[in-house]
């Protein structure tokens, strides 16, 4: 068991989940996913990214035995608690806490079904945001979330708690721009949704294969609008002059999915 509070392995991990931690992650295609829900979909996934190291306390390893978890072909290391806590960027850690491999999908190899629907956020900053769309957008059956260059990083502490998991489920393509999807995709229907947009999302119909884009928390996305991409507004009977971001995706996402 690791006491040392001086160890490398705490050093490796402080650097991952640190304000330079975006740099890390890119150099080394390594980030941190902490508690026993992420090491579950990570041992269980067929695909997404692989645990290389999983630490855990004594208390942990009870909560990966409990759970019936099968780490034997994951390199385990146990720590004292001062150790997971000096690694940790949560108040209160798991004991649970793995570092995986930055999953790397090509997106030359995204194809169109005919049907398919995917997510596009451009220039998202709110980590919190970030997981939760990512989320909804396993849980309404999407097909892959892409993010601009600029965006929230998706592998950083914050945006992998919020995705609850589904950072497991759901193919992700990081720093596209909007030009290079449509330059892949020319016949993808494309729907920014903006306060200003004409169209109301309940007047959508079939769409066939579809992006549905989201923009900067701030700026929005009007700037992005041109002729070839539908503005869809959703309507609201109430007084709230606006939807929080990551509750307007999960509205255009259930409708979607719908269609």
């Amino acid at each position: 068991m690791i006491e040392s509070l001086h160890s490398p392995h705490i050093a490796r991990v402080k650097a991952l989940i640190s304000s330079r931690g975006n740099k890390e992650r890119g150099e080394h295609g390594e980030f941190i996913a902490e508690g026993l829900q992420c090491a579950r979909e990570a041992l269980a996934a067929a695909s997404g990214p692989k645990i290389k190291t999983l630490f855990l306390t004594e208390s942990g390893q009870s909560r990966i035995d409990t759970a019936g978890l099968d780490t034997s072909s994951v390199e385990t290391i146990l720590v004292s608690e001062p150790v997971m806590a000096a690694m940790s960027s949560t108040i209160t850690p798991q004991g649970i806490l793995s570092v995986c491999e930055i999953g790397r999908n090509e997106f030359s190899d995204l194809k169109l079904s005919g049907s398919s629907r995917f997510i596009y956020l451009h220039e998202i900053q709110d980590p919190g945001n970030a997981g939760t769309i990512l989320r909804s957008a396993d849980a309404m059956g999407i097909d892959a979330v892409i993010t601009s260059p600029g965006s929230v990083d998706m592998y950083s502490p914050k945006v992998v708690r919020a995705t609850a998991g589904s950072l497991w489920h759901i193919p992700l393509y990081s720093g596209i721009t909007l030009s290079t999807l449509s330059e892949k995709f020319p016949t993808i229907t494309k729907l920014a949704l903006s306060a200003q947009g004409k169209t109301s999302l309940l007047e959508l119909e079939k769409v066939g294969d579809c992006v549905a884009i989201f923009g900067n928390e701030a700026r929005g996305i009007d700037t992005l609008i041109s002729g070839d991409v539908i503005a869809v507004n959703i309507p609201m009977k109430g007084n709230a002059e606006s939807l929080n971001l990551s509750a307007a995706a999960s509205i255009v996402m259930f409708h979607l999915a719908a269609l």
